[in-house]
């Protein structure tokens, strides 16, 4: 159980700082691994996890994520987190652009991964959308 907990630890590690390496945080992915952002209804696999993950940084390049509780239950780890950042770039979204505000966010989350043979088989992202943008002032 430690060891999957470490998987994702460093998974989150991958995703910030001077360590960002987003081949690095998809090769902890299984082959048919996928990524799921609940709220957005996308799926993802492979290099589009890295894309996203690029647009993401692009739009909150000073990005961190705070995990406040990490709960692991054999092959399944669940982490509550916020989702903390400056908007300083470009943020695409499927209703339109949001243009850079300078406004911080801190978006409430919680994350559930299923491991299999060391790898992360799915990777399921609740995050909450809507206070996103009702921060970002676009509500």
């Amino acid at each position: 159980m430690q060891e999957n907990e470490a998987i994702i630890r460093d998974l989150y590690a991958c995703a910030e700082g001077n360590r960002r390496d987003f081949d690095e945080f998809v090769s902890h992915f299984a082959p048919d691994g996928y990524m799921r952002d609940i709220p957005a209804g996308l799926e993802l696999r492979g290099k589009e996890i890295s894309d996203y993950l690029e647009m993401v940084t692009t739009a909150f390049p000073d990005v961190h994520r705070e995990l406040f509780s990490i709960y692991v239950a054999g092959q399944v780890v669940i982490v509550e987190l916020a989702i903390r950042a400056k908007h300083s770039g470009d943020l695409p979204l499927p209703s339109g652009t949001i243009a850079a505000t300078g406004k911080a966010i801190d978006v409430p989350s919680c994350d559930v991964f299923h491991i299999k043979d060391g790898k992360i088989a799915s990777f399921h992202c609740y995050n909450a959308s809507s206070v996103l943008l009702q921060q970002l002032g676009a509500d």
